[in-house]
């Protein structure tokens, strides 16, 4: 009797867990298209045995089974598959945004479509070989002014454009640096109930750690990131090399906008001093990008790189000095790249028409100023003049907010037109982006354009001169280009080295693509949900239950029959 009354509760153990492995089953099918969640395994166990009598020497011990129990439901995953996966999804998204920006320069430029932003430049090339062989003709001059006119807005409107971007740009850096500390938050709170739940060391909380596993793939999309957890469940992470989240709390990062520009830098406040202004950045920026190095990881990093620090100037292309402070900052090399285009073409035409000279020894003005020996002046004898034959002519882009020459009266007697020259911390001074525009008084008067020479004939060498300076090849791309050329070769530097930029991208991320889906497809292997799989376990699983179900009949039947033979 006593062992037909253990035989149930054998049983009774095989309906339970039995019951527990299909429950298990049916919330695997339940969330197979759940995104993040990770397939639950019953693994079973024995039951306690009782000991029917002891064992002696070389008789093997005599033990009666209680049953089958549920040893542990497994959380499967594969450790160093995600860390592979969040590696090389970080990486992807590095280089994805690269070339999202590449491409959308490129569209600016209306390289991909609509009219280039090229044609302009060719518009007035082709005016000025025009007028170079009747200088005086209004006809002619006023068709300079008009493609004049359209390069200047069209380049400013390309500048602006580009700012704007990077506008955008910084918006979303400070979109990623809020959602990476909502993360980094939230994995705190989730490492504090994932250690409650599993405390007494009886429950795994697996759908606490599926989010918490959810939230470390997406964070590493944004940088490079380390994770390791303890005994205890909880989840430690470093992000670009310092501790993110610990058991004490979630180190947010902070934004430090830049004067004047307002572009976000990330830091770290734990690290930094900012009452006095020493702030300890997250991400490193300079250096060699490499992948050997793992310093190609990460979207925020990327997007840092593209935007640069800086609206870009034709000061950053002066050296190989300067250009490296700007190299690789996309938006930073397209905007200094068209203001040493924009601002040669303009002060090649000015220097045209409005010629300079050096002063052969110094001189003294009424007011006392001395100007030394090379002061560049106004060539009066070489320049051309308007119909009105004013001096100093008209100059065809002027500075906002200041003339190109200031009028000075020397001790001697003389006049000169000193050149004011450019000072490039100085912006009104510059011929720059921005602070140029067409000659109003060629606007309201094209006949001023200067066209005649001293004595008042049509001055062909300086039409002559307008032609042949579109043809002269003394611009390089960058410090680091050895082959000069000329001012539309070298916008088709710009988008050759743009689309080649962008073509390198986006290969790179096609690749990158495909190992993430790779590693993606072998971590799904490993704790994705196959309803196949799933439906074959609840099959077995039912089958489980049946034949438990069947065995308890046998032996409540045994027993009753039992219970029976005896009255």
């Amino acid at each position: 009797m006593a062992n037909g009354f253990g035989s149930l509760y054998v049983g009774a153990s095989g309906l339970q867990n039995a019951q527990n492995a299909i429950n298990t089953t049916a919330n695997n099918l339940a969330n197979v298209d759940t995104k993040g969640y990770v397939r639950q395994q019953v693994r079973y166990a024995d039951k306690n045995y009782t000991i029917l009598k002891d064992s002696r020497a070389n008789v093997n011990m005599q033990q009666s089974g209680l049953g089958v129990s549920i040893g542990d439901v497994v959380h499967a995953r594969d450790i160093f598959l995600d860390k592979t996966y969040r590696q090389e999804t970080g990486r992807m998204s590095f280089y994805s945004a690269r070339y999202e920006t590449a491409t959308y320069v490129e569209d600016l430029m209306q390289e991909l479509n609509g009219q280039q932003f090229k044609q302009s430049v060719s518009d007035l090339w082709q005016a000025f070989q025009e007028v170079s062989t009747k200088p005086a003709d209004s006809t002619k001059q006023n068709l300079v002014l008009q493609k004049a006119d359209l390069l200047v807005s069209r380049t400013q409107k390309l500048y602006s454009d580009l700012q704007n971007y990077q506008s955008n740009i910084n918006d979303q850096i400070k979109d990623d640096v809020d959602r990476v500390n909502t993360i980094g938050n939230r994995i705190y709170e989730l490492n504090l109930q994932i250690q409650r739940v599993e405390a007494g060391g009886t429950e795994t909380a697996m759908t606490l750690r599926d989010e918490r596993d959810s939230l470390l793939d997406e964070l590493g999309n944004y940088g490079r990131i380390e994770v390791t957890e303890d005994a205890t469940g909880f989840t430690y992470v470093d992000m670009e090399g310092v501790r993110f989240v610990d058991e004490n709390r979630c180190y947010n990062m902070g934004l430090k906008a830049a004067d004047g520009t307002g572009f976000y830098t990330p830091y770290w406040p734990q690290q930094s001093d900012v009452e006095k202004g020493q702030y300890v950045p997250v991400f490193r920026l300079s250096g060699e990008i490499s992948s050997e190095m793992n310093t190609d990881i990460g979207s925020i990093k990327s997007k840092l790189l593209v935007r640069g620090d800086a609206y870009g100037r034709r000061e950053d292309m002066a050296s190989e000095k300067s250009y490296g402070n700007i190299e690789g900052c996309t938006l930073m090399e397209v905007q200094a790249e068209l203001d040493v285009l924009f601002s040669n073409i303009v002060r090649s035409m000015n220097d045209i028409y409005c010629p300079n000279t050096e002063t052969t020894s110094a001189f003294t003005s009424t007011d006392g100023v001395t100007y030394p020996a090379g002061t560049k002046i106004l060539d009066e004898e070489n320049c051309a003049r308007g119909v009105d034959g004013e001096i100093p002519p008209r100059e065809l882009f002027t500075r906002i907010g200041i003339d190109r020459y200031t009028k000075v009266t020397g001790k001697d007697g003389k006049t000169y037109y000193v050149y004011n020259e450019e000072d490039p911390d100085v912006s009104s001074t510059r011929y720059a982006i921005g602070t140029i525009t067409v000659n109003s008084d060629l606007k309201r008067q094209i006949t001023l354009m200067p066209a005649y020479k001293k004595d008042g004939s049509v001055d062909y060498e300086m039409g002559a001169k307008l032609a042949a300076a579109w043809e002269v090849k003394d611009m390089k791309l960058n410090p680091y280009d050895q082959k000069p050329c000329t001012f539309e070769e070298y916008y088709d530097k710009m988008v050759d080295q743009l689309g080649i930029e962008g073509n390198t991208y986006k290969s790179v991320t096609e690749t990158l693509s495909g190992a993430v889906s790779s590693v993606d497809s072998k971590r799904q292997q490993v704790s994705g949900v196959s309803s196949d799989e799933e439906l074959s376990n609840m099959i077995k699983f039912q089958s489980a239950y049946n034949a438990a179900s069947r065995f308890m009949n046998v032996i409540s039947e045994m027993t009753e029959t039992i219970v029976t033979g005896l009255k």
